[in-house]
């Protein structure tokens, strides 16, 4: 197998190899890392894994990056270990598909990434013999996704911090009732804030001796386990579909690029945003302009003003993006509008959105689903592509019990580990967006 190393998007930090890349998170120069070239899947390789089930093909993809740092044995059991829950593709209509990935124990497509992140994290560290603290920020998802992954881990610490005001009561028990290793912040600000402040800390030479790594979709083992669903999905409806994925800060559209990279037979990709549309400005006008502070919608796991992953998509063709935004070098866009379509959802199209969904097919979805499947609408008033959807549904509607009571006066069935997260005790800090106070209180408990 040819040597893959990874480089930092800001193209000044030295390049690692993949254990490097996950257990570092961030690169020393800011950046995010990407692998120099992207493995690809022959031919007779993806027709041997049509029929396989969910854990053989995430061994499958999963192995292409990780050969030499991780053995079959360890990463067969980190799948089947890690995917033992369904993955459900449901018919809406003839062309219309919905996955759902909100049956892991979070009830978010964030626990694809995370429990097998959490896995292979450990791993490394037990070849190693090391301890990790881990800092991540949330805008909705991503945190009790983490937070149950690496609940109990023994040589990892878990810090995540999330926006006081914009997480839902069931997205925030999630992550504050498990005590142990993990240490829940509500912060006075934005997910924008949250993230600076994890950014911040890591090149922080004060707090080089901690060991800090992040489960952001800023580390790639993040990404690496999203790519496995695009082709779940190929398999099961059929070859040259085009897939519909709501998008924040954009690590679930990443994993998607990177398998059509590999060899995934994806048409296109229809990128679905709320009023947060930077990035569909962008593809728009090709000028880019961040959005500060983020606006609040009730996609809340969307709300990203400026998405990291942004510089990730824009190395993939080509393109230099430094983690403010600023593009040194401007991407070959004739080729990013040959892969994607971006649509911005406004909060009143997503509750017609939800209300019509219902009405015509029985079938509740929350409001990044919507803002998906609205935006596939839109794509389809726009260009009359009919070619088979595949649409993201990225978390339960139980999490959003008040926006979908309030469009179709129905109560949404909760999973039971969210019934569990209900009756228990939170505890968790308070701080305003202070990179220094931030910095004392790490210093200070850990």
């Amino acid at each position: 197998m040819e040597k893959m190393d990874f480089y930092s998007t800001n193209l000044k930090a030295e390049k690692v190899n993949v254990k490097d890349a996950i257990l570092k998170g961030l690169a020393e120069d800011k950046g995010l890392y990407m692998p120099e070239f992207i493995p690809e899947f022959l031919p007779g390789e993806l027709e041997s894994l049509e029929n396989a089930g969910y854990p053989e093909i995430a061994f499958a993809v999963m192995k292409k990056f990780l050969e030499g740092f991780v053995s079959d044995e360890e990463l067969k059991q980190v799948c089947e270990e890690a995917y033992n829950f369904p993955v459900p593709i449901e018919k809406l209509e003839e062309n219309t598909f919905i996955i759902h990935l909100d049956r892991g124990p979070t009830a978010a497509f964030k626990d694809f990434a995370a429990r097998s992140m959490a896995r292979i994290m450990q791993i490394f560290l037990k070849h190693e013999n090391r301890n990790l603290l881990i800092l991540t920020a949330t805008s909705g998802d991503t945190g009790s996704a983490v937070a149950n992954a690496f609940h109990g881990c023994e040589n990892i610490k878990l810090v995540v911090l999330f926006p006081e005001k914009e997480v839902t009561e069931r997205q925030r028990k999630l992550m504050t009732t498990l005590g142990g290793n993990i240490t829940a912040i509500a912060v006075d600000g934005k997910f924008d804030d949250c993230q600076a402040l994890v950014k911040d800390a890591f090149v922080d030479p004060d707090l080089e001796p901690f060991n800090l790594s992040s489960a952001n979709s800023i580390n790639f083992a993040r990404l690496m386990p999203q790519i496995v669903y695009y082709f779940y999905a190929c398999f099961k409806v059929g070859k040259d579909i085009n897939i519909c994925v709501p998008s924040g800060n954009f690590g679930n559209l990443m994993g998607g690029l990177i398998a059509k990279k590999m060899g995934a037979p994806i048409s296109k990709f229809i990128v679905a945003v709320n009023e947060n549309d930077e990035v569909a400005k962008f593809f728009k006008t090709q000028i880019y302009e961040k959005i500060v502070p983020s606006i609040n919608c009730l996609s809340n796991a969307m709300n990203v003003g400026h998405p990291s992953n942004l510089s990730r998509l824009v190395a993939m063709y080509g393109g230099i993006m430094d983690e403010q935004g600023i593009f040194l070098k401007m991407p070959e866009m004739e080729k990013i509008y040959a892969d994607m379509a971006a649509y911005s959802v406004t909060d009143e199209e997503t509750k017609l959105e939800i209300k019509s969904i219902y009405e015509r097919f029985g079938v509740i979805v929350e409001p990044h689903g919507a803002v998906g499947l609205r935006a596939m609408e839109m794509y389809r008033a726009e260009t009359g592509d009919e070619t088979h959807v595949v649409c993201i549904e990225t978390a339960a509607p139980a999490k959003f019990p008040e926006v979908i009571r309030e469009v179709i006066s129905v109560d949404p069935p909760m999973p039971e580990t969210m019934k569990e997260a209900m009756v228990k005790e939170e505890v968790y800090e308070k701080m305003e967006y202070d990179y220094e106070k931030f910095k004392s209180f790490l210093i200070d408990k850990f």
